[in-house]
């Protein structure tokens, strides 16, 4: 492979784990939350000897004319990588050796003629491209259907990373779309610049990656969504290159460029693209926050968005996530931990098993940051919360990516954790994250397991912001999804059916597919599929995503 992917069974490097031993918080909490003893030694990883890798089909003259085409291989574990993502569900059939459908070659262009002609050859030998990024997806979206026969062809654009240019009159940049973040962000920085887009997949993710899934980063409060970064594209599609360009405005008809974000390779595969950029910024400082209660941080946030400070991102963590945030500190609580339990308790007369635990972040000039700072703490005054000083929000940056191997840890003794999202208006969201709750509850009570949720609030917006619910299930059977599929559709039926999107930024692939007539109307989910069928009647482009 040309570049070192994510471990084939789980996230992120296999030489990176997440481990409890330094955290005497975790174990008791678990305990008490799933009955899970975490001391109890984890299942040993799967090895890729002990699983049956069908062969590939390799039918000529295609095969010969891809291999002098560009960089082709059809090497098991290659295969094996390129033909899944990082959903819960992939992962769990992986590690029972459940592989499905994988792809039956890989291959590597080194530019866009060399994409070009792959997608050329593919449609005139009736085979089938599905782009590959980072493979970090969570929806589906990367998975072959296990029913098709014809030829799978996976393009990796990993050597496809370069930040070719820089406006810096303009503040543009144009970048492959095979570029991982920490990739182009390691360019730009260099000359001064940051996209400032950081999802929680950011260091195994492409910029291709996130304009397919419409994605968003921690950061978007300030730098907006991948869609409000992107101002165009160049895509590869079966009727020659579509090329748009980086405007302000245009009022051309309906936009093309929004017609391939979110597309997820249905139409095309994206090349590069023009995004804004804006300068490194001089400082950055995320400060902690508490509140007494959800609602009282729910009024703070809201207050700060649409206030006059313009922070880097607004979070909120709802009672359950802050508990559990706690157990992830090393060593047990010291002195300062201590005095404020005590200060809650005593002086501010709150409950701590209550109070939830918000995080600012703060970047611009020292001027602007001392500002915002002003501005933020009055907001968190007025909703009854209280300043924590930066010791959180330095814990935050420094583990803000390595979340998902929690999930793997979990996993490794019998727990299905997962994360569902969603995102609506201020005024819906006390409704909506007390729906959601319920019917996590009654799914749970109706599978018959044991499990948590929690939830944060994140990408937060004048008009809304997104709820982020973390979820665990102990299923009655390792590696059986029931328990699991039961809650994740109750969760995922109380969002549309409580006013919010069925994704606010993990794409719909084939996880989230039977509810987007829900969320976008039958006439909506039937104009998607129009576009589809109209620039790929054959279902050629990764057939089966987000419309079936």
């Amino acid at each position: 492979m040309s570049r070192e992917h994510m471990k084939w069974w789980g996230w992120g490097r296999a030489d990176t784990a997440f481990h409890h031993d330094d955290k005497p918080a975790l174990r008791p909490l678990l305990l008490d939350r799933l009955g899970v003893d975490i001391d109890i030694p984890a299942a040993a990883p799967p090895d890729v000897a002990d699983l049956h890798i069908a062969p590939p089909r390799r039918p000529e003259p295609l095969t010969s004319a891809l291999a002098a085409a560009t960089r082709l291989s059809d090497d098991p574990v290659e295969r094996l990588v390129h033909g899944t993502g990082k959903s819960l569900r992939e992962l769990v059939d992986l590690r029972a050796g459940r592989l499905g459908r994988l792809p039956d070659l890989v291959v590597h262009p080194g530019d866009e003629a060399e994409t070009a002609a792959v997608l050329r050859l593919a449609l005139d030998h009736d085979a089938v491209v599905i782009p590959f990024g980072g493979g970090s997806n969570i929806s589906g979206s990367l998975r072959p259907p296990d029913d098709e026969q014809r030829p799978v062809i996976s393009i990796d654009l990993d050597r496809m990373n370069r930040v070719t240019s820089i406006d810096t009159e303009s503040g543009l940049a144009v970048i492959e779309a095979g570029a991982l973040g920490p990739e182009l962000e390691e360019q730009l920085n260099a000359a001064g610049w940051t996209l400032g887009h950081f999802p929680d997949s950011f260091k195994h993710s492409t910029l291709g990656g996130w304009i397919a899934t419409r994605s968003s980063g921690m950061q978007s409060d300030t730098y907006g969504d991948i869609a409000a970064m992107v101002l165009a594209v160049r895509v590869v599609t079966p009727h020659g290159l579509l090329e748009t360009r980086p405007l302000p405005g245009t009022s051309t008809g309906p936009s093309v460029l929004q017609m391939i974000l979110g597309s997820e390779g249905r139409l095309g595969v994206i090349t590069e693209a023009t995004v804004r950029i804006r300068p490194l910024p001089q400082r950055r400082v995320v400060l902690g926050y508490l509140y007494p209660s959800w609602e009282a941080g729910l009024r703070a946030t809201a207050a700060i968005t649409r206030g006059e400070a313009r922070p880097a991102f607004v979070r909120l963590a709802d009672a359950e996530e802050t508990t559990f945030s706690l157990s992830l500190r090393t060593g047990g609580p010291g002195l300062a931990e201590k005095l404020l339990d005590g200060y809650v308790r005593k002086v501010r007369r709150q409950d701590p098993a209550q109070v939830c635990l918000g995080l600012v972040g703060f970047e611009g000039t020292p001027a602007a940051v001392r500002r915002d700072q002003r501005l933020v703490a009055s907001a968190v005054k007025a909703a009854g919360g209280f300043p924590i000083g930066a010791g959180a929000g330095a814990v935050y940056d420094r583990k803000k990516f390595d979340t998902p191997y929690i999930r793997d840890f979990l996993l490794s003794r019998g727990v299905h954790a997962d994360v569902s999202e969603t995102g609506a208006p201020w005024s819906r969201l006390p409704g909506l994250y007390a729906e959601v709750m319920t019917a996590f509850h009654a799914g749970l009570a109706a599978s018959g397991a044991r499990g948590s949720v929690m939830c944060h609030l994140s990408h937060t917006d004048p008009v809304g912001a997104c709820l982020y619910f973390t979820f665990a299930v102990v299923p009655a059977e390792d590696g059986d999804l029931h328990d699991y599929d039961v809650v994740k559709s109750a969760v995922q039926q109380a969002f549309v059916d409580g006013g919010g999107t069925l994704s606010h930024h993990h794409a719909v692939g084939t996880e989230h597919a039977r509810w987007l007539s829900e969320d976008v109307s039958p006439a909506g989910a039937g104009l998607i599929g129009a576009l589809f069928a109209g620039i790929d009647p054959a279902a050629q482009l990764n057939p089966g995503k987000i419309v079936p």
